[in-house]
């Protein structure tokens, strides 16, 4: 997948739905759940159970969605991920030499990093885009806010302390996307099993996407 694509699904959805769970099954659900809800992006992080079989489920069974994976730590990990069939790839480090795995198998990598020279260094290292983790160690929104300044080029997904309550004002301060995983799968959501409420959640959070006027 080329950059300008893997660029338009993020302008897209403006958020990526990310799942970690101990039980394959469950991961399953959450993941059908947010689709249902309209997401297309969609994360299995590597440390999940079972988590190169259920990427490879759902990319059949949800052929509409993007299913990526994160957590990866290791040139290793990245190239386990991409045998599983992950579509794109998050890391919460910066590794060059995990980033020119993905590049040559043109597979979008997202590598973690949160001071500017981090940022930038991710960034000329050849990264898809830039996660910056955790964003609520660092000022939240704000920080996001002051560094698209001087940063504007590149594209930032902040993780790590986004809400829903507070993911419109991400995208709003300049981020291109957000990583949104436990304030969308609620654990006493989770579980009563449910589904329908998370993919309430989904849409909502969606809809106040396409609100946005940048």
């Amino acid at each position: 997948m080329n950059s300008e694509l893997w660029l338009s699904w993020l302008k897209k959805y403006r958020a990526i739905a990310v799942i970690r769970t101990r039980q394959r099954q469950l991961g399953k659900q959450m993941a059908q759940a947010t689709a249902a809800g309209g997401m297309g992006l969609i994360e299995i992080t590597w440390n999940s159970d079972q988590a190169p079989e259920l990427i490879a489920e759902l990319r059949s069974e949800l052929p509409e969605c993007l299913i990526g994976t994160g957590t990866l730590f290791t040139i290793e990990d990245v190239q386990n991920a991409i045998a599983s069939g992950a579509q794109f790839l998050f890391s919460p480090h910066t590794n060059p030499d995990m980033i020119q795995v993905a590049k040559q198998a043109e597979i979008p990598i997202i590598p973690g990093a949160l001071s500017p020279t981090e940022i930038i260094t991710a960034w000329q290292a050849g990264a898809s885009c830039v996660k910056v983790f955790p964003i609520s160690a660092v000022g939240g929104v704000d920080y996001i806010r002051s560094i698209k300044g001087p940063m504007g080029n590149i594209p930032l997904i902040p993780t790590g302390g986004v809400t829903l309550n507070n993911a419109v004002e991400f995208i709003q301060a300049g981020a291109i996307a957000v990583g949104l995983a436990g304030d969308l799968f609620p654990p006493d959501l989770i579980g009563e099993q449910n589904w329908q409420a998370i993919a309430k959640k989904t849409q909502t959070l969606l809809q106040q996407f396409s609100e946005i006027s940048l």
